[in-house]
């Protein structure tokens, strides 16, 4: 029977409103109560703000009736979609992904896996989970490419050759609430192309980060179901699922069209950074520091971390990065985050105690960004 998919939840949204692009966004930090999980999605509020600046939608369609329902995903629909885990430093957050091919090429949004030091991968309809690692993305297109560990034999989704129109019906199809059941099909109807969003930082900042070229649609899109599939009428993928409105009324859906999504994956399989994309693991040294502190002061030292096998200890002065000074926390970021994972570097710090010490370690993996 077809369920109604209510925002019960919609109190824990963090929305920003009043900018001046054509809607404001914010992600979604838990769909449910539990402080410990998330269902990875952006969500902008139901009702667009007014521009403040001209806007021009090339293409807009509005249906007369908008459905809100939504079913269990067929096994047809299901083919090729994934459900996605990330395991952050305080947590988890779950969404949806792509099989691209046989061997485990997977794409999903980046704010998905944004901050996972694991990703877990769930192909729908074997059950089969695999490890995933980060391959590469692009933040600011917000797209993301995984590959997963020992696969073989994936059966990838079909991605559609011709862009998406407005006026063509659609299902979009994910794993609505991240709860790892059943996908949820969701139909509706393209209502507009070319459509741009801002998504507002989750830290208070008010800052925003604009998505661009949108397909919107008429889609009941809810947390969990980033980097899902938006199928056209043949079965095929033309989007990827990224935004959705909040409130109370009628839910507004976002996707990148696919041909987007398969530029950033082209991208990133060739190794080519640059344009926004980066590849792999930033080096990560395995330190807290004090916020507080105008100096790189240690008050915290990851288990078997770089920092940890060096000799690091809380209450240390870390002052040189392969003999480059660094002076602030922004400085050692800097120096860290410019090393891959796996690099080799040598690393100065004066001890709690006033001793000036020296050791070349291996950068670990830092959490995806």
């Amino acid at each position: 029977m077809p369920r109604h998919l209510a925002l019960g939840s919609a109190a824990l949204l963090l929305v920003a409103t009043g900018a001046g692009g054509a809607a404001v966004a914010a992600r979604l930090l838990e769909a449910d109560p539990a402080p410990t999980s998330s269902a990875a999605t952006t969500e902008v509020p139901t009702t667009p703000t007014e521009p403040t600046t001209p806007y021009l939608r090339r293409e807009s369609y509005r249906p007369s009736t908008a459905s809100q329902d939504a079913t269990d995903a067929t096994e047809e629909q299901s083919t090729g979609v994934v459900q996605i885990t990330s395991t952050l430093t305080h947590g988890t957050s779950a969404g949806t992904g792509l099989v691209l091919d046989a061997d485990g090429t997977v794409v999903t949004n980046h704010h998905v896996v944004e901050g996972a030091t694991a990703i877990e991968v769930r192909v729908v309809t074997t059950g089969r989970a695999y490890s995933a690692r980060y391959v590469g993305g692009n933040a600011a297109t917000d797209v993301a490419v995984l590959q997963l560990e020992d696969a073989r034999g994936l059966t990838s989704v079909d991605l559609s050759e011709t862009a998406a129109a407005v006026g063509d019906e659609i299902t979009s199809v994910g794993d609505a609430g991240g709860d790892g059941g059943a996908l949820t099909a969701s139909p509706g109807t393209v209502a507009a192309l070319h459509d741009d969003i801002t998504v507002a930082s989750t830290d208070g900042s008010g800052d925003g980060t604009a998505l661009t070229d949108l397909i919107r649609m008429d889609a009941y899109v809810v947390p969990g179901d980033s980097g899902g599939a938006v199928l056209d009428a043949d079965g095929e993928v033309v989007g990827m699922n990224v935004a959705a409105s909040s409130g109370t009324g009628d839910v507004t859906g976002y996707a990148i069209p696919i041909a987007t999504v398969e530029q950033v994956v082209a991208q990133v399989e060739a190794g080519d950074a640059g344009d926004g994309v980066e590849l792999g693991y930033d080096g990560f040294l395995g330190v807290a520091l004090d916020p507080a502190a105008t100096v790189p002061l240690v008050v915290e030292v990851t288990d078997g971390s770089a920092a940890a096998t060096a000799g690091i200890a809380a209450g240390d002065t870390i002052t040189r990065v392969d003999g480059t000074a660094v002076r602030t926390t922004d400085e050692l970021r800097t120096a860290v985050a410019a090393h891959a994972a796996g690099d080799r570097v040598t690393v100065s710090w004066t001890s709690a105690a006033g001793t000036s010490r020296s050791a070349t370690v291996t950068l670990g993996e830092a959490p995806v960004s």
